[in-house]
């Protein structure tokens, strides 16, 4: 009867023992513990994390030891952090004991990440360590990864602990201001059109012929331009501008002369047959077209050009360059050149400028359509407004100004806007360099620069822009420092 009381004793206290194991396992501490004054913050090159752990409502179990280690996890990468160990108080001194065991556990981390639990008492631990930035980080969670270190120096996992889905911001991005320049209202639209009229005159003379040679045709087509325009109700003719060339054969003097006759003899024909005063028109003269000359060397297929070029280049007399070019080949170059580049150099150029007057936006946006020039970029700016911004028809607009008016600035501003506000900045230096002074294109370059990833010059052309008092320069001079800070 006495052995049977001492085997029932025995087979209680095992129960016990077995129970207090099972329930001292199950008990999950990590909701125990507070978490407060969290920050992960990117300072430089490196990842701070900064928390407060309060064990207010933390019962461990006096034999117990709680190890708290925060993790950084993404989908790719895992860094355990330095852990954190929250002692029993039977445990603490356990570990205190100046001699080793086998599976004695070794606390490794240093001394102020270590505290023995008071239960029942306000206690709470300062944590603080820092590890090397790396881009994943800014997809990746903080967690808590707890192990409950019992009697026997038996260790059980608790449950992951989420404190923070996204630990890092995603990368700064800069908001550069780009910003469409509204044009000035342009109060007298001047435009003018440029035609040439390669008339034929007798040799050496300046009377002018309608019925020589080719002049028959080209006079009817002056006069349909003229009609044409003098007949448009959208313009006004105001004056002319009467350009006289010659081709490079015979004397020098001799053919500045001719030209200046031709031109004059040409504009009294326009007076006459056209019906206005003599006082709108402007004659000049120019003589020997070798420009002209030149350029159509150039073009040409013409076995010596290169020698002709040079000659043209380099013979500074007029008269003695003619001759170089009659000796060349017995000249068979030169008769080459008589009969298929002189002729197209006897002209007379003739500049019709008229004013064009306002159009509402509905009319500008049927006008740009087909006769852009009559229209002010003024204008052109408000059939733009009449289109969602950015949207295809929007941008075409500028584009649109800028071909026709490729050296007004605000037109190369704009359309560098544009391309810029399109994720094109190749494209938007190709035309900022047409207007390199301008403190609105110091600016637009900057950004330019910036969204090709070449930092160093973003920043003197900021500070350039800034310098000659553009208003968008500060602002995204400091965009591009926040930028490069949380690199």
């Amino acid at each position: 009867m006495k052995r049977k009381n001492i085997y029932t004793l025995f087979a209680i206290t095992v129960a016990l023992l077995v129970t207090h194991g099972t329930t001292t396992a199950q008990v999950n501490y990590m909701e125990q513990v507070a978490v407060e004054n969290q920050t992960v913050a990117k300072e430089g090159s490196i990842t701070n994390v900064r928390l407060d752990f309060i064990f207010n409502d933390l019962e461990l179990d006096k034999n117990d030891l709680l190890v708290i280690m925060p993790v950084i996890v993404s989908a790719d990468n895992e860094v355990p952090l330095v852990p954190v160990a929250v002692k029993g108080k039977l445990r603490h001194k356990v570990l205190e004991r100046p001699f080793e065991w086998k599976g004695k556990t070794q606390l490794k981390m240093p001394e102020s990440n270590q505290l023995v639990r008071e239960n029942g008492t306000d206690q709470s631990l300062r944590y603080q360590t820092s590890l090397p930035f790396a881009e994943w980080q800014r997809d990746a969670q903080l967690i808590l990864r707890g192990e409950v270190i019992g009697c026997a120096d038996c260790s059980e996992a608790q449950p992951d602990r989420l404190l923070s889905q996204k630990i890092l911001p995603d990368r700064f991005l800069p908001t550069y201001r780009v910003t469409y320049i509204v044009p000035e209202v342009e109060p007298v639209k001047q435009r003018s059109e440029t035609y040439s009229a390669h008339l034929n005159y007798r040799v050496g003379r300046h009377d002018l012929l309608p019925n020589f040679q080719n002049n028959a045709a080209e006079l009817a087509k002056v006069g349909n331009i003229i009609r044409e325009l003098k007949g448009d109700a959208d313009l006004t003719i105001t004056n002319f501008t009467i350009s006289g060339y010659a081709s490079p054969e015979g004397r020098y003097e001799q053919n500045m002369q001719l030209s200046q006759r031709r031109a004059e003899t040409f504009a009294r024909y326009m007076e006459r047959e056209y019906g206005y005063s003599h006082d709108q028109f402007k004659v000049q003269w120019f003589g020997e077209d070798w420009d002209g000359l030149r350029k159509a060397v150039v073009e040409s297929n013409l076995a010596n050009k290169d020698a002709i070029v040079e000659i043209i280049d380099n013979v500074k007399d007029h008269d003695a360059r003619d001759a170089r070019l009659i000796a060349l080949d017995n000249r068979q170059t030169y008769n080459e050149l008589l009969n298929k580049l002189y002729p197209p150099l006897r002209r007379n150029d003739y500049e019709i400028s008229f004013v064009s007057r306002p159009f509402d936006v509905d009319e500008a946006k049927e006008v740009i359509k087909t006769r852009p020039r009559l229209l002010s970029l003024n204008e052109m700016y408000l059939v733009a407004n009449e289109y969602p911004a950015d949207s295809p028809q929007f941008k075409e607009v500028f584009e649109i100004a800028w071909r026709t008016f490729p050296d007004a600035e605000v037109a190369c501003l704009n359309v560098a806007v544009s391309a810029l506000r399109d994720e094109k900045p190749d494209n938007a230096l190709e035309h900022l360099q047409r207007c390199p002074d301008s403190p609105d294109a110091m600016n637009l370059t900057g950004v330019a620069y910036a969204k090709k990833g070449d930092t160093a010059r973003a920043q003197q052309f900021f500070q350039q822009a800034i310098q000659a008092g553009n208003a968008d320069a500060q602002h995204n001079a400091e965009q591009l420092k926040k930028f490069l800070e949380d690199e």
